[in-house]
């Protein structure tokens, strides 16, 4: 079926004023999803907070239930978190490291998550280990298996990694970290809601994930999957009266399902707006989301290809809506200004930002245009034509 485009931009305010090439970094929001947020608050600000949020009951606990579908799993899997950075670290500090353990981890991951590996190293004596990529420029599946013994104790990848189009193998890794009996974490933050997650077909003990990118929902939100039989091996970092019940004056009991990794306070206005989000993705169908950017993110890359002076940075057999490119003798910063100038959104990914990939590549930093369903052929038109000129 053809994808109705039409629908999609009357659903986004936003396409109207700008074309937003920084999906990756945050979605243009659907209007079912704003108007969501903005009733709660506006709730909030004619009964009170405590009392919005007891008349908001079901719409709180459809959340759990729509990312649960999303993801193929079960609701009290899921924990709904401030963002996809707490949710992985709440599911990575959980783990129980000590001297000689190995970490397994992708060159390409992320600089966020390689920081905390760093730290627990340094705490612990853990040794965080780098499996080498394939000819493709993916992790090597092949290298994994060969990289296992009784001392690895974790697998962390990052999906889709921030500066690049390439997708991971995800779900190979999972097959071979099930059999090896490791716990796998994916860190889904550029993957969830631009392509199917079906957390059995993957393969992961734990996921983390983001709703303010291509799940289109609002910014302060995010969730954390963790498969029930993992649960009550991990005890999250840090606890509260929500996480954990104090059952006598000297002892608590940690709750048995996954939101012993949330905390108390929450974002409950965002946290509507996701289950919101996740139920729109879904009524679009993330099969038909996913071929429609890539198709775009094809075409996008093709056209920036014939534009004088741009090289294509992707890598990958498997490229999604992450396009990444450079001009020659133009700083990726001043592109973005110049841009941005004439209402075209894109985004800068430096080096820092996953230092292990960049530096052997020699890439300081590269321009990032991330498409989403509801970007146009127009657009990436506008787009190319106003690089051709910067």
């Amino acid at each position: 079926m053809a994808f109705d485009l039409e629908r999609a931009r009357r659903d986004t305010p936003g396409c109207a004023r700008v074309a937003h090439f920084n999906n990756a970094g945050a979605a243009l929001p659907p209007t079912p999803v704003t108007e969501a947020v903005l009733g709660h608050l506006a709730l909030e600000a004619e009964i009170g907070g405590y009392e919005a949020a007891a008349r908001a009951r079901d719409a709180i606990e459809h959340v759990y239930e729509a990312v649960a579908r999303l993801l193929d799993c079960r609701p009290d899997e899921v924990a709904i978190v401030e963002n996809a950075t707490r949710a992985w670290d709440m599911a990575f500090y959980s783990l129980r490291l000590e001297r000689g353990d190995r970490i397994l981890t992708a060159k390409a991951e992320y600089a966020s998550n390689f920081i905390a590996f760093l730290q627990v190293a340094r705490r612990t004596g853990a040794v965080v280990e780098v499996i080498p990529d394939d000819a493709d420029g993916h992790v090597s599946v092949k290298a994994l298996q060969e990289m296992l013994d009784g001392r690895v104790k974790l697998i962390a990848i990052t999906h889709v990694p921030t500066n690049g189009g390439l997708v991971n193998p995800a779900a190979a890794i999972g097959r071979v970290a099930r059999a090896a009996g490791v716990p796998y974490l994916l860190d889904a933050c550029q993957s969830a809601g631009q392509m199917p997650l079906d957390v059995n077909e993957l393969g992961c003990d734990m996921l983390s994930a983001t709703g303010r990118k291509y799940l289109r929902g609002p910014r302060g939100t995010g969730f954390l999957y963790v498969r029930h039989a993992l649960l009550e091996r991990l005890e999250p970092p840090f606890l509260d009266l929500h996480a954990a019940t104090l059952v006598a004056q000297d002892r608590y009991e940690i709750r048995s399902d996954a939101r012993r990794f949330e905390n108390w306070e929450s974002y409950v206005a965002g946290k509507i707006g996701l289950g919101v989000a996740v139920d729109y993705a879904l009524g679009w169908g993330l099969g038909a989301i996913r071929d429609r950017i890539y198709a775009l993110a094809t075409g996008l890359r093709a056209r920036l290809a014939s534009v004088p002076g741009v090289t294509v940075r992707d890598v990958g057999a498997e490229r999604c809506g992450i396009v990444t490119f450079t001009k020659a003798e133009r700083d990726p910063g001043a592109i973005k200004q110049a841009l941005l100038a004439q209402g075209i959104n894109v985004h800068v990914s430096a080096a820092g930002d996953s230092r292990l990939d960049a530096e052997p590549r020699d890439v300081s930093g590269v321009v990032r245009a991330s498409v989403h369903y509801y970007n146009s052929e127009d657009e990436i038109g506008r787009l190319c034509g106003a690089l051709e000129k910067v």
